[in-house]
């Protein structure tokens, strides 16, 4: 089956790292879904993913803790650490949690490390359905820079296939639909991981499961746009994102740089929303224990640029603690509709801290958004047949829901940080 078909458009769900770190729990996970089901369900909303370091049985933040034992089954295959997920217990791995997302009709996704525990090559642990071990397979100058779980596989080593489609036989049988992979679009130390990523890719094609493929972190090179639309679903645009404005202003570039590389199924991934609730035992990002540090008006920013790039949308915070506004950007129909079935955006202007963004919408709509980057309320005056739009059309602000029929024109006022967001519609 095409891969492409298991993500027809941009993912949209939960993950729990910038909330959680490496160290969420069962009922927290639980607590997310019914949340999601509950309030985001009908608008789409509709994946739970497990962050880093399920299999550390005494993780506490986002800082790693290295060289620790991690749970792991007698073929090197990481397995959910009891203590933090009790329906574990048994052998049973993520069925009974993945059971219990899939219940409330959403879809439930983990988070893996490219390559094979140390711990097992160490050990000499068995590969399943093989005669090699862990220790034939591993390539150990293969190594993360920032965790110290995983050695690399060498993909020439008879059973580095096997071991990945062990791996992904197991997922399967958890009932598994999305797995995002780290340590491998991009890394500090060695190029992208193309060959483990083929490697990934066939034991997907094999485990008889569609599973949706994310590949993190960034920024994953432009020049493998094609290989990555060949192998994965989504990939990083960028390093991790977190609430500070600087990292908000380098996305317009990055988006800049990979329009047009979408294609369906296949979506450049801005990172995550670090939205409401986040840092409560995630200390990544300059902060700890807060709301996150964004305005209002970033926030806007930041939401109009996801979607109408058509980015992935997974939210960072803590659901059950969304206020009004929070929960307002996640419901927000006219946006989503964008999000969701909008093509072809692409930068129309950039002047100075004056940003225009467009999209192309259905029955002949299209899709304006004006980014003001600057610390000064701007002003936007923007011939509409420069926009590729009619002489006059019916204007609706997605945010504020205020609609103006205009002619030759579009005009807005935008403060500091901020958007607005248009769809025009011929009269």
């Amino acid at each position: 089956m095409d891969h492409r078909l298991f993500a027809p458009t941009p993912p949209m769900g939960w993950n729990s790292w910038d909330c959680y770190g490496a160290a969420v729990t069962e009922a927290e996970v639980r607590g997310n879904a019914d949340y999601m089901a509950k309030h985001l369900k009908e608008y789409g909303w509709d994946t739970i993913v497990v962050d880093i370091q399920w299999y550390e049985p005494d993780a506490n933040s986002s800082i790693y803790r290295p060289f620790v034992p991690l749970v792991m089954d007698e073929y090197a295959r990481l397995m959910p650490a009891e203590n933090r997920f009790p329906s574990a217990a048994n052998g049973r791995g993520f069925q009974p949690l993945a059971d219990y997302v899939h219940q409330l009709g959403l879809k439930f996704g983990i988070h893996i490390m490219r390559g094979v525990p140390r711990q097992a090559v160490h050990a000499g642990t068995p590969i399943k359905n093989t005669t090699v071990t862990a220790r034939d397979i591993a390539h150990p100058n293969s190594i993360c820079p920032w965790n110290t779980d995983m050695y690399g596989v060498d993909a020439s080593k008879e059973g580095a296939q096997a071991y990945y489609d062990s791996l992904f036989e197991l997922y399967a049988e958890w009932g598994v639909d999305f797995v995002k992979v780290d340590d491998i679009a991009a890394s500090r130390l060695y190029d992208t991981h193309l060959p483990e990523i083929e490697l990934i890719r066939r034991a997907i094609d094999r485990c008889g499961r569609p599973m949706v493929l994310s590949l993190s972190p960034g920024p994953a090179p432009v020049e493998y746009a094609d290989f990555l639309s060949q192998n994965a679903n989504m990939w990083r645009m960028t390093d991790d994102f977190w609430d500070r404005w600087d990292l908000l202003l380098d996305m317009f570039d990055r988006c800049e740089r990979w329009q047009g590389k979408s294609t369906e199924g296949c979506w450049p991934d801005c990172d995550m929303l670090p939205l409401g609730h986040i840092g409560i035992r995630s200390v990544d990002g300059g902060g700890s224990d807060r709301w996150t540090r964004f305005t209002r008006e970033e926030q806007l920013t930041m939401m109009s640029l996801w979607c109408l790039f058509r980015s992935p949308l997974f939210f960072g915070g803590e659901l059950r603690d969304n206020d009004e506004w929070t929960l307002s950007l996640l419901t927000n129909r006219d946006v989503l509709e964008m999000h969701q079935s909008s093509s072809g955006a692409r930068l129309l202007k950039r002047e100075g801290n004056r940003i225009v963004w467009g999209a192309d919408g259905a029955n002949g709509c299209l899709y304006v958004a004006c980014f003001n980057t600057g610390e000064n309320p701007l002003e936007f005056s923007l011939p509409l047949q420069a926009l590729g739009a009619p002489a006059s059309v019916q204007a609706k602000e997605l945010w504020t829901d205020e609609t103006a029929s205009i002619k030759d024109s579009l005009f807005a006022n935008v403060a500091p940080h901020g958007a607005a967001l248009f769809r025009l519609d011929p009269l």
